[in-house]
């Protein structure tokens, strides 16, 4: 008798065996356990179903969420960053997974999780916290950002400043632009994203009052900026923020990512921090909500400042970019305070907000 014979027939007496067994289990709870631990043994788990996914993109932004709220589950996931290939999870379903820097990894790893198969995502919300570099002319180190507008900056034409046209106010245009100042094509449909406005007011509403940590090398750096914003203590705002994978840094560079955040909003998004994953992390998201696995009304973007993206009068570019701030222990551990109000106010009021935004 040919081989698969001898396995399908052992197939369907599996499956027979199975169904009588399932039938059988019905009747009493200890089969039930005894069949639901015969089926993990055969590797089927059951999806888990985070009420909150906290997306961090290096160790130490994931390190402040770990004991605070308690994510001594670990889940495995294949696709991961090797460095960090572990989603935690505590028992109030809030889940925390760490992609690696930069768009590649970025985009990589939520693609890794969302089609994993190992979770039910129809009903998660997202918050992506990282840190960034801030623009003094909007806000200080230490501040907590919710984006609007999420603005890849790496998306353009650049020639280099020194060949570019006469009168031009950089070498860096839009994709299918004829200069600076037109607005470009969006071929790669990854230029702009815009975020749900209500969760946005909501992520505002319950952080505002926030008590953000500051110390006292950060006030003292601060104290060199003329620009009232930069001078200011660490608060919670609105503005946006610009992805890019190259770590830039200066004054006209700094312009320049605000003039193009302006232009490619139409003149309604306001630039204050540069990171390097925030669209590729969506664009992997906004393709799992299209096979219908998740709700991308459902994501929020956290940015903290840790160091100023341009010096203050009269020190470099170069300096500033080496400069010790401060910052960074500000911004992770406010990352913590700023963004728990929402995930708490999720997990505490679960019945509100399942689904969905729950009004005031």
């Amino acid at each position: 008798m040919p081989a698969f014979r001898h396995a399908t027939q052992w197939l369907t007496s599996a499956l027979i065996g199975a169904a009588a067994a399932l039938a059988v289990g019905c009747a009493t709870a200890d089969t039930t356990a005894s069949s639901s631990a015969s089926a993990e043994s055969f590797g089927w788990r059951p999806q888990i179903a985070p009420k909150v996914l906290i997306i961090s993109m290096f160790l130490p932004e994931a390190q402040v969420w770990l004991e605070p709220l308690k994510l001594t589950r670990e889940i495995k996931v294949p696709g991961l960053s090797a460095e960090h290939p572990l989603v935690r999870c505590n028992a109030d379903s809030v889940c925390q997974v760490t992609t690696g820097m930069g768009h590649t990894n970025a985009a990589a790893s939520i693609t890794a999780l969302v089609f994993s198969g190992k979770f039910d995502l129809s009903r998660t919300y997202f918050l992506v916290a990282g840190i960034a570099g801030v623009d003094p002319n909007v806000s200080t180190i230490g501040s907590a950002t919710w984006a609007r507008y999420l603005v890849d900056f790496g998306i353009a034409h650049e020639i280099d400043a020194r060949e570019m046209p006469s009168g031009w106010r950089s070498g860096y245009f839009g994709i299918g632009a004829k200069d600076p100042d037109s607005k470009p094509t969006f071929e790669y449909r990854t230029e702009v994203f815009q975020l749900n406005e209500k969760l946005l007011q909501k992520a505002l509403k319950l952080s505002a009052s926030a008590p953000l940590i500051d110390n006292d090398k950060a006030r003292a750096y601060r104290a060199q900026y003329h620009e009232p914003a930069a001078r200011a203590r660490p608060s919670v705002l609105q503005c946006d923020t610009a992805a890019g994978d190259t770590y830039w840094h200066g004054k006209y560079l700094g312009e320049t990512a605000t003039h193009w955040v302006s232009l490619v909003t139409d003149g309604q998004g306001k630039y204050c921090t540069t990171q390097q994953e925030d669209n590729a992390t969506y664009e992997s998201l906004k393709r799992g909500s299209a096979a219908g696995l998740l709700d991308l009304q459902r994501v929020a973007v956290l940015r903290t400042a840790s160091n100023f993206d341009r010096p203050y009068r009269g020190q470099t570019a170069y300096a500033s970019l080496q400069a010790e701030s401060g910052g960074f222990p500000l911004a992770t551990g406010n990352l913590l305070i700023a963004g728990r109000p929402l995930v708490d106010a999720i997990v505490d009021n679960w019945s509100a907000w399942r689904a969905g935004i729950p009004a005031d």
